[in-house]
């Protein structure tokens, strides 16, 4: 199998995303891009010429997104009928640093 890349050079990309790679993570992640790279190697062999890039994969759709409309919400009251504690109209969680009381 053809090499593209070196460990120097996935160490280098590694360094760059700032993950920690030991010596055998970084072998085998070599072993892993490589083969990678191996199996899009068959794009290339595809003609594409006078094909049109795609930004999209659905094509001219730009907004996605509904209205935002302001509808009707719980009241405070409906809001917490169902938690464990509440406490002066908020929910009461426990600490999540152990400091303050026990919820």
């Amino acid at each position: 199998m053809t090499q593209y890349l070196t460990e120097r050079e996935v160490r280098g990309i590694a360094e760059y995303a700032r993950i920690g790679l030991s010596g055998e993570e970084l072998s085998e992640m070599t072993v892993d891009l490589n083969n990678i790279i191996e199996t899009l190697q068959s794009i290339k062999q595809l003609d594409l010429e006078g094909v049109e890039p795609t930004f999209h994969p659905i094509g001219s759709l730009s907004n996605v997104m509904r209205e935002d409309v302001e509808t009707e919400s719980f009241t405070q009251q409906v809001a917490l009928e169902n938690a464990p504690k509440q406490q002066d109209g908020s929910f009461l969680i426990p600490s999540i640093l152990g400091e303050g009381g026990d919820a």
